[in-house]
């Protein structure tokens, strides 16, 4: 079987017999090659980065794994959790305990619980627009948006807008804010109404995606979220896993797909795609896509959101009741969170808007991620053992994320395109999950699901 290290000019077949080629070697694309690996079928994996993992990675700081991208899993996310097991993953707790920190209009407070007591009306707008927010989310039709009611008009305008609708206050906009920025690296006033609800319907509630204990953020892989996928990657080091192997072109006919790539050429019954969805234009299709197809790609956009740690030589936050937990209305850091280990150095994690970070220098970046953290946990925060950032949007693939973010009438424009079969094309990756969208859990399903698809595909043409 060739390798990938051979000479850029030279094209091999690889395996014509093989039964699905998997395009994409991040938790969707191993999950889809893991399933049916074990139904005993054929598999080769094309990847276009030399790693994989996709849109999780594994960085240091302070002798310390963290998790450049993916980190969090929740109590609901059965299928992550299970696969993490399966290949001798851990879970960790996210630390939460103690008083939340606020640093707004210039001046810090602490606080308990989840939403933060700016003022006793700050708090009875925000538990208002937020029951308006789940009424709405109630509306929406998990498996198709826009067949939910009035679809087309939410659709035709942004979360910002309905925010101004529903009289929002500065305290529940500079929330909301931190809740589209963390979710779709995107203001509210980016992102299509209809798409936030989808999404929010798909994570089990605004206070699901809020909270730590018994929500989107209560536990962390011990040995970061990359592992999973470099323990499921392990099994196809056989030389069935092709790393720095873009897919350029796809042709098709009755009988099956070729794939080929700078340095291969993979000819299978069927391809499953589980790259994110903007990548589907820099592929080549025959036959092509349709024009419709064309554009969910142009528009299904990664949005933007970068992360910085900083290391102590100890948590001292927590020596004085403070949880890690903070967010800010100003500066390039926006909300914080402890993933320190118990036992270990502590560490900060602050999630960044790349318009304010990715365009400075290392030097710089450090600089102004260290001075709010200064400002949100004492003068303690000027001396740090260590720090590493990384910024998505600088990724030749996947670039940006950590999710889609639509602007109007990209859903009920273009969903229908979504997971429609192109031939013997199959779509995955998380953005295609529905329920669950946007998350590990989701690619973990969406890559499942379409091994289970391509696989009765394969059972209905060898019966007849």
């Amino acid at each position: 079987m060739s390798s990938t290290h051979e000479s850029e000019h030279r094209v091999v077949d690889v395996d014509v017999d093989v039964d699905v080629v998997v395009i994409g070697a991040g938790l969707s694309g191993l999950s889809a090659a893991d399933r049916l690996a074990s139904m005993g079928y054929s598999v080769i994996i094309l990847e276009g980065r030399d790693r994989v993992g996709g849109r999780v990675l594994t960085g240091e700081i302070a002798g310390v794994p963290v998790d450049f991208g993916g980190t969090w899993v929740s109590p609901k996310h059965t299928a992550v959790r299970e696969l993490a097991g399966r290949f001798g993953c851990t879970i960790t707790p996210q630390f939460h305990d103690g008083r939340n920190t606020l640093w707004i209009s210039g001046r810090r407070r602490t606080y308990k619980g989840t939403i933060p007591p700016v003022s006793p009306l700050a708090v009875v707008n925000m538990a208002r627009v937020q029951m308006a927010l789940e009424k709405l989310v109630g509306t929406i039709d998990m498996d198709s948006p826009s067949a939910s009611p009035n679809a087309s008009e939410l659709d035709s305008i942004t979360f910002g807008y309905w925010l101004g609708q529903q009289r929002a206050s500065s305290a529940t906009r500079m929330l909301m804010n931190v809740i589209s920025r963390v979710q779709w690296g995107a203001s509210c006033d980016d992102v299509s109404m209809l798409s936030v609800l989808s999404y929010i319907r798909g994570a089990g509630g605004v206070d699901h995606m809020l909270d730590v204990e018994n929500g989107m953020q209560q536990d962390r892989i011990t040995e970061t979220t990359q592992e999973i996928a470099k323990r499921v990657a392990a099994q196809f080091d056989d030389g069935r896993l092709l790393l720095s192997t873009p897919a350029r072109r796809i042709v098709q006919d009755d009988a099956g797909v070729t794939v080929h790539s700078d340095t291969v050429s993979v000819t299978a019954r069927y391809a499953v795609i589980t790259a994110a969805t903007m990548h589907r234009k820099d592929i080549e299709f025959e036959p092509a896509l349709s024009e419709q197809a064309k554009s969910l790609s142009n528009l299904w956009r990664l949005g933007g959101l970068s992360k910085a740690y900083v290391a102590y030589d100890k948590p001292f936050w927590r020596e004085q009741g403070i949880s890690g937990e903070a967010i800010s209305d100003k500066g390039a850091v926006f909300i914080t969170f402890d993933v320190g280990s118990k036992d270990g150095p502590g560490v900060l994690l602050g999630f960044c808007d790349p318009v304010q970070f990715d365009g400075f220098d290392a030097e710089h970046r450090r600089k102004r991620v260290i001075e709010q953290m200064v400002e949100m946990y004492g003068p303690q925060a000027n001396h740090p053992i260590d720090y590493v950032d990384h910024s998505w949007l600088l990724e030749d693939f996947g670039a940006g994320g950590p999710n889609p973010a639509l602007p109007p009438f990209a859903l009920t424009a273009y969903e229908s395109e979504l997971l429609k079969p192109h031939g013997r094309i199959e779509w995955g990756g998380t953005e295609t999950a529905g329920e669950f969208a946007g998350s590990m859990n989701g690619a973990v399903l969406t890559g499942q699901r379409a091994a289970e698809r391509v696989a009765e595909r394969i059972r209905k043409e060898t019966q007849r």
